[in-house]
């Protein structure tokens, strides 16, 4: 039985001014994806966080912290106290408990001597336990450069540590580190994907999707919330604004050219937004746009987005990404099968025939001169439904 797991977090460990507030905010998700196990201790330990199990399984509990952001990998471990003698000691009872002791198993000890007033050098020491592991099990035999099986030591002062898996974990920045972010999301693939990288780079998540209820149905809404209810799997609790863009769309459809719908209402998309996260305190937008993938996401299209957001950066992941590239992220994160359901979402709305792909800035100025902007972002805010959605 194992006594404790090894959480190493890699990318945290080289920003050593912002290490202690990095580690600190890892210990505060793990503590709170954890919560239920009251029987666990979570704290952190020379540059890394270890979780004391008490009487709790070891692969359970890796299970419920393997996509935690920050997390690189984890290492179910044994614990003894301090001395050459005990260490021998927890190597046997590794050995005994992970192995096959009747099988041919090649093995390398890798040990590190932590403890420098210890007379004896890490050289010597895997040499010096390994000749004991080789009489004590004769089964195994020595591979140090592909063995199937290697133990860990850590030689300390005060506790000797084994262990022999290294299990990887979802790795980038813990959640929250770099403050939050309001995502554009849609019911397709991209938008989940941007929004879970984004995340992955330590930001809490705010999120917006846009509707045009009833011209759209009750089910295009709720596959967004089962996709943002995914998504708290990894980026914890999201509140999901839902917008109705339909009095938006229809003003625009009424007073502007047919061209310039989908320019027209993605910028009225990004105001509403901007002023959702500045309520909230976000410090930046993100969308799924991927360069040229449909018309209004051409370098200029992105430009007459851009230009009414003035309070924030828009971050883009997916800008340079492959589409197969953005499909194998969203398979792997599951939001794939979600957002391939069909339905209808508010851009198939006054669809133009031919949308856009070079917009005039000028032109797109003054189309909008014909529509009282400030109201209807105003009404549509307003007007909008507030989820909080948080990990099930």
């Amino acid at each position: 039985m194992y006594d404790i797991i090894i959480v190493r977090n890699g990318e945290i460990s080289v920003k050593k001014k912002n290490k202690a507030e990095f580690e600190n905010a890892l210990v505060k998700n793990i503590k709170y994806r954890l919560y239920k196990n009251k029987e666990v201790k979570i704290q952190k330990e020379n540059g890394r966080v270890e979780i004391s199990l008490a009487n709790a399984d070891a692969f359970e509990i890796i299970k419920k912290i393997d996509d935690i952001f920050g997390v690189v990998s984890m290492s179910p471990a044994m614990v003894s106290d301090s001395g050459y003698d005990n260490l021998f000691e927890l190597i046997k009872r590794l050995i005994d408990f992970e192995m096959d002791k009747d099988k041919k198993t090649s093995f390398k000890l890798s040990i590190r001597r932590i403890d420098k007033s210890f007379d004896m050098q890490s050289n010597q020491m895997n040499i010096d336990m390994g000749e004991k592991v080789l009489k004590e099990y004769p089964n195994l035999y020595v591979d140090v450069k592909n063995p199937e099986f290697e133990i860990h030591c850590e030689f300390r002062k005060d506790v000797n540590i084994v262990y022999s898996k290294k299990i990887l974990g979802e790795g980038g920045m813990p959640r929250g580190i770099n403050g939050r972010a309001c995502t554009l999301i849609s019911g397709g693939i991209d938008s989940p994907v941007a929004t879970y990288l984004m995340a992955r780079r330590g930001l809490f998540i705010e999120a917006v999707h846009f509707h045009s209820y009833p011209f759209t149905n009750e089910r295009s809404k709720q596959k967004v919330i089962d996709l943002v209810s995914h998504l708290t799997a990894y980026c914890g609790k999201i509140r999901l604004h839902l917008v109705n863009l339909l009095d938006i769309q229809k003003e625009i459809n009424e007073k502007c050219p047919e061209e310039y719908m989908t320019i027209l209402s993605r910028r009225f998309m990004m105001r509403i937004a901007q002023d959702i996260a500045n309520e909230y305190e976000c410090t930046a937008l993100i969308t799924g746009e991927s360069l040229g993938q449909v018309a209004s996401q051409t370098s200029l299209g992105l430009l007459a987005t851009d230009n009414v957001v003035n309070t924030m950066p828009v971050f883009r992941p997916l800008i340079a990404m492959e589409k197969d590239s953005i499909i194998e992220v969203a398979k792997k994160i599951g939001t794939y099968d979600i957002s391939i359901i069909k339905e209808e979402d508010c851009c198939t709305v006054f669809l133009p025939k031919k949308p856009a792909t070079k917009p005039k800035m000028e032109k797109v100025l003054s189309s909008e001169e014909k529509l009282d902007i400030d109201k209807l972002v105003k009404s549509a805010i307003e007007k909008r439904e507030i989820l909080e959605l948080k990990i099930k």
